[in-house]
């Protein structure tokens, strides 16, 4: 059988892999703090026997994420943040673990604990817990501020405040869960990040999806094409296969 088959199901085979990542992207376009998922293709050469140099094989690879900042929009909700800069907050993952995202559609469940989609928002002291029915205000610094129900505006008191951190450029890796940790230290483990009394958020206000709709609906058409034509490959060969087996089976 032709070798032409096993290159071409690999092609195939990565293009699918390849439409995952773009459909992902484009599902989160108007995701809140999202961060797209970048994906690459690359040559590599087939191993075993009957190795022939115009054989290649392709993979597919996720080399990291784009961390270029979404666009800003003025919300107007007292718990809607958005991170100036390169900071990140921190928020607890479904392990206990400390995990980090810039999504700051905040959210006050019926415990009172503030909310980052579905995960507890990291203060100074472990996840912050509100008192249920205040009003809520979000100050530059990330120190949530809240006045009782029937309280004046003189009663406002600091409850908490947002662990923000703003690690080192290249140093986050996407998690399966979506969220974002540093890399292992030399022991193998995923550090805390310290926090930074520097970072600065925007109350008030979303950072948008960097994701471009236009730029992925384009990869989307680009992979599908690619898969079409990697597909017609194989459907090419396995026809020739068969009308060579067809004349070694005529009898002379």
């Amino acid at each position: 059988m032709d070798r032409i088959l096993y290159t071409a199901m690999s092609g195939a085979k990565q293009s699918l892999d390849q439409q995952a990542v773009v459909n992902n992207n484009l599902s989160n376009v108007s995701t809140a703090g999202f961060r797209a998922q970048l994906h690459a293709m690359r040559a590599v050469p087939v191993q075993g026997d009957g190795v022939l140099p115009t054989r290649v094989s392709v993979a597919a690879t996720t080399p990291g994420s784009d961390f270029s900042p979404g666009p800003i929009s003025t919300t107007g909700r007292e718990l809607d943040v958005a991170i100036e800069g390169s900071g990140w907050l921190a928020v607890q993952s479904t392990d206990g673990s400390e995990a980090y995202t810039r999504r700051g559609d905040l959210q006050v469940d019926g415990n009172g604990l503030v909310m980052s989609a579905g995960r507890p928002v990291i203060g100074e002291d472990g996840p912050i817990v509100v008192p249920l029915g205040s009003q809520l205000s979000i100050g530059a610094d990330g120190t949530i501020s809240a006045i009782g129900p029937g309280e004046d505006p003189d009663a406002l008191v600091a409850i908490g405040r947002l662990k923000l951190v703003d690690p080192e450029p290249g140093t986050m890796v996407r998690g399966d869960d979506g969220l974002f940790r540093p890399l292992p230290n030399e022991e193998g483990e995923i550090p805390a990040l310290q926090a930074n009394e520097d970072v600065r958020v925007v109350s008030g206000s979303l950072e948008g999806s960097n994701v471009s709709a236009i730029e992925s609906m384009v990869a989307m058409i680009d992979t599908a094409r690619r898969y079409d034509m990697q597909m017609k490959v194989i459907g090419s060969a396995d026809e020739n296969a068969q009308r060579a087996n067809s004349l070694l089976s005529l009898q002379g």
